[in-house]
């Protein structure tokens, strides 16, 4: 990702060129059956106990008996009616023509995508009986599952003081594994779960040295984002003395169980047994900071988005990031409707770097850097200084005659920052200046020299100065941690809509803090990640789609310890209709790569706000039934619908349905180019959650280029739970050069103090 793991690019190159390597004849597939055909074709074998999946594969052998390699069994998903499997090409065209088979996809590579968030989301203070952070709240049990690259156990955020015995109803363990036993666990960390099947068979090495074959955390990416979900309260939490203060998880009091999925490289197959795992444990919450670099693809053919629908059947709240590829369009991933999609904003703090260029020019970057200012030292552009890619700062690639003693200029991409400034004070470099290519987007790493990262503006004037003067220099002075600064606003690289597989939902859901996160970090991990960095933090700084998703996640947690009989959707709903869009100067949340406002393909609904999605007032719910309607709205053959509910049959009724008809807490609203008073109408219900007679009249700031009629205007409840139907019609007018290829509004229930807020999206294709 491009954040926190910008070299992971390079790894799965190297990755899927191994793939490649390894077996031009074999692919890892998961395998979808149909079991009641199967069980009745091999009953001689299945009645001799032998698992079903077992049966497939021994009958593979037989017509593949000249192949050296047998099939290899990886894993069986249970909930699924599948597994997972290592087959040659010969057997795979065996598997496909065997009665009972309903589809194999590929393995897939997919990739990982805080002391003042609890303070800037109005949690401290909160503790009253009526806040989220009451006591008879914390002490019901809430489970958070964390699929990622694993847990460091000993930190301190991962003790469990005061909690009860584990729940009963808890079926999972703690496995064994290098440097882990079940007695790493305690009453806080209640399950660790390792999986690597796929990343093996898919030619991923582990290499014993520097990955521990277990859920250990070595990454650093699993232990900061199950802190911050649910880790314990820490105080004088900080790096290098910078973000000083209490580091506690959303839902601190949580119980964790973590996955480890990642090696560095995650494969579908993995993930999905994971889920499927954490399902069968019990977990309550479910959050993913992780996904495709690659654009979204259908539904049917996504089995991390078919384990999340199995994982909502069950009352499983599931959170996904929303992905690091922004700010271009159509970007965001992990966007069924049944999963919550975080997008990623900023905090009111930062951490400031000042740079005064010789020509008197000023301006404000950021750098976690906290020693002495660089004063007066010359300037030096990366590609004038080396070799090919040195414009990059790779490494090797700047020559030391040229930039030792100075401050080098280098350019965003190919690898991470902190890379680029191991290059630079390997050559001698006195600091390194990184330049941003687009947008205002400050969200920094850990470096190993004096830094600074500056926006697209000031990046410009340096360029500028630098091209125009014979000996330039420059002075640095840090800062440390500044505080007031106007928040939320949501970061470059946090991905965008248009929801690319399902244009009638919009994405991502809602954002949420992901900019220079302080949270739990492992003891024999630096916190630039870099081997020659013998540093050793408690905590570390880091940015991410990656960093938002557990704070939902744990707010989640938090909203179902108030509402224990609220289902996903309803949680779901709760968090977007009382999201904001202003932000703590009152003006609309920015978007740091364009220099206005966020849309709602940037920021969802807005951003969460945890206090208010406790007593939401309306909440718009959704079945698994309806979401299985919606499938079919969207013309999916009764095939792709199967692989959500086995054997599934659309009626003339779903296949006549507008998939806008979906009971979603937003409306994204499709018109044709030159679409000109053609109206759609949809319908939403939504349940009395508030006070049990209310009174609820809308309001409505109608999109450009639209006319948006809302019937009835005036919602009465006589108690709660009561549920109550209204349509809005949406009637596209004549265009005009004013309007883009979106414009966007709001419809709004008011009632009292409440608001049950939905984003309006319009646009023209």
């Amino acid at each position: 990702m491009k954040i926190i793991h910008a070299a992971m690019m390079l790894l799965l190159l190297a990755l899927m060129t191994a793939i490649s390597t390894t077996s031009a004849d074999e692919q890892t597939y998961i395998v979808r059956m149909d079991k009641t055909k199967i069980t009745n074709t091999y009953s001689s074998l299945v009645s001799s106990k032998k698992p079903w999946h077992q049966a497939v594969l021994d009958s593979l052998i037989d017509v593949s008996s000249m192949e050296a390699t047998p099939p290899e069994l990886l894993y069986s998903y249970t909930a699924l009616s599948g597994f997972a499997a290592k087959l040659s090409s010969k057997q795979f065209e065996s598997l496909k023509n065997m009665d009972g088979f309903i589809s194999a996809v590929p393995n897939k590579m997919l990739s990982l995508h805080t002391t003042r968030s609890p303070l800037f989301l109005g949690l401290t203070g909160m503790k009253g009986e009526k806040g989220p952070w009451s006591g008879s709240n914390l002490h019901s049990d809430v489970i958070i599952g964390v699929v990622d690259s694993g847990i460091w156990p000993e930190h301190v955020s991962f003790q469990d003081h005061g909690l009860s015995p584990v729940p009963e109803r808890w079926k999972g363990v703690c496995e064994n594994g290098t440097r882990f036993s079940p007695s790493n666990c305690n009453k806080k960390l209640i399950g660790a779960r390792y999986f690597y099947g796929g990343y093996i068979a898919a030619g991923g090495k582990i290499n014993d040295t520097e990955e521990h074959k277990s859920a250990r955390d070595v990454s650093g990416h699993g232990t900061h984002t199950a802190s911050t979900a649910g880790g314990d309260i820490v105080e004088n939490a900080n790096i290098f003395g910078l973000a000083n203060g209490t580091a506690t998880g959303m839902r601190y009091t949580a119980r964790i169980a973590a996955y480890k999925v990642c090696w560095p490289g995650c494969t579908s197959v993995d993930i999905l047994a994971a889920m499927v795992k954490a399902i069968e444990d019990g977990v309550d919450v479910l959050t993913l900071s992780l996904g495709s670099e690659s654009e979204a693809v259908p539904y049917w053919q996504d089995y991390l988005v078919i384990a999340s629908y199995l994982a909502f059947k069950s009352g499983i709240f599931v959170a996904f990031s929303a992905g690091n590829s922004g700010p271009d369009a159509y970007t965001v991933v992990n966007t069924a409707p049944w999963i919550m999609t975080v997008a990623a904003s900023t905090m009111d703090r930062s951490f400031v770097a000042i740079i005064e260029l010789g020509n008197g020019e000023t301006f404000e970057g950021s750098s976690f850097y906290t020693g002495k200012a660089l004063k007066g030292l010359p300037i030096v552009y990366g590609k004038t200084a080396g070799d090919l890619g040195a414009e990059y700062c790779l490494s090797g690639s700047l020559d030391p005659k040229l930039v030792k003693g100075k401050i080098v200029i280098c350019e965003q991409g190919i690898v991470r920052r902190t890379e680029k400034g191991e290059a630079v004070k390997s050559a001698g470099g006195a600091g390194i200046l990184i330049l941003s290519p687009k947008g205002e987007d400050l969200a920094n790493e850990v470096h190993v020299l004096p830094d600074i990262l500056l926006g697209a503006i000031a990046s410009k004037a340096v360029i500028k100065y630098w091209n125009t003067t014979k000996a330039p220099t420059a002075s640095i002075v840090f800062k440390g941690t500044m505080y007031g600064n106007q928040a939320p606003k949501v970061a470059a690289f946090s991905s965008r809509g248009p929801n690319l597989v399902g244009p009638d939902v919009i994405k991502p859901d809602i954002t949420a803090p992901g900019v220079d996160i302080l949270a739990a970090w492992p003891a024999e991990t630096s916190p630039s990640r870099l081997k020659s960095d013998k540093r050793r933090v408690l905590f570390n700084i880091i940015s991410g789609t990656s960093m938002s998703c557990p704070h939902v996640s744990g707010i989640a947690a938090l909203i179902k310890s108030k509402h224990k009989d609220w289902s996903p959707a309803a949680i779901k709903s709760a968090l977007m209709t009382t999201a904001y869009k202003l932000d703590n100067k009152g003006k609309p949340i920015a978007d740091l790569a364009f220099y206005n406002s966020g849309s709602p393909f940037a920021i969802g609904s807005g951003h969460v706000d945890p206090i208010k999605a406790t007593d939401p007032g309306l909440i718009y719910n959704i079945t698994a039934e309806d979401y299985i309607s919606y499938l079919c709205s969207l013309h999916y053959t009764d095939s792709q619908v199967s692989m959500f509910e086995e054997g599934y049959q659309c009626t003339p009724t779903e296949l006549r349905m507008q998939p806008g008809d979906l009971n979603y807490p937003s409306f994204a609203v499709n018109f044709k180019q030159k679409a000109r008073n053609v109206t759609f109408t949809y319908k939403r219900t939504v349940t009395n959650v508030g006070i049990p007679k209310s009174t609820y009249k809308v309001s409505v700031e109608v999109p450009k280029g639209v006319s948006v009629i809302v019937s009835p205007k005036v919602l009465s409840f006589t108690e709660l739970n009561e549920e109550l139907s209204y349509e809005v019609s949406f009637t596209g007018l004549s265009r005009n050069k004013k309007v883009a290829g979106s414009s966007f509004g709001s419809l709004v229930w008011v009632s009292g103090n409440y608001r049950v807020r939905s984003p309006i999206a319009v646009s023209w294709k």
